[in-house]
């Protein structure tokens, strides 16, 4: 959930240049630096591992993080670069950027769902599809949504719901500019298999057809 911002505990860095990347990275850690807002350039350095876990996970770059530094004020940063090892795509470098209550980022919000109970669509055999639980939008960092809600208790089955259908918070809008789906309420497996076995014809509904002898031979008649 994006309201849930997960804290990123980091290291200051005694050193710059170099040397003190160098070391960082013989220690098991990978150096980084945080820009930008009102402070100067904090040098900044991770653990190796945690930092590729949380790359193997996905969207990095477009979490927010609660950044924890000793001796400083906790701050809201996102990730604006990873360089990587030209030959190993390891991790080599983190940029991470402060971000003030109006700066405008890119997250991926949560989607909830309501009115399933109503659903004329699920009520009839139908089995809803979350085809997006999550949505990229763009949004202020002072109002960033836990999540967004669909509400789908007029679906019927074959319906779709797209982003167009919901109500998104104030500031907010999605990054894609097509209608996509979030969710559609699809017949149930054995419904819509019916109209295969329906076009099915049993094998002594199908005419026979006589034939003639193999060419090269001859009927006993």
């Amino acid at each position: 959930m994006a309201g849930e911002i997960p804290d990123l505990e980091v290291l200051e860095r005694t050193g710059t240049g170099k040397g003190a990347a160098r070391q960082a990275r013989r220690d098991g850690m990978v150096p980084g630096i945080v820009f930008g807002g009102d402070a100067d350039p904090l040098p900044i350095q991770l653990d190796f591992n945690k930092l590729l876990t949380m790359l193997r996970k996905g969207r990095f770059k477009a979490t927010l993080f609660n950044l924890k530094v000793e001796g400083h004020d906790d701050v809201r940063v996102i990730c604006r670069d990873v360089q990587r090892h030209v030959v190993k795509d390891l991790p080599t470098h983190v940029d991470f950027m402060r971000l003030k209550r109006t700066t405008k980022i890119n997250l991926f919000i949560g989607v909830e769902v309501t009115g399933e109970e109503e659903c004329p669509g699920l009520k009839k055999g139908g089995v809803l599809s979350l085809v997006r639980p999550e949505v990229e939008l763009l949004v202020t960092a002072a109002d960033i949504p836990e999540s967004i809600t669909i509400d789908v208790s007029n679906l019927e089955i074959g319906d779709s719901l797209t982003i167009s259908d919901v109500t998104l918070p104030a500031g907010s809008k999605p990054t894609i500019d097509r209608d996509f789906v979030i969710a559609q309420v699809s017949a149930p497996s054995g419904l819509a298999s019916q109209s295969d076995d329906d076009d099915d014809v049993d094998a002594d509904e199908v005419p026979t057809t006589e034939m003639g002898p193999p060419d090269g031979e001859q009927s006993d008649d």
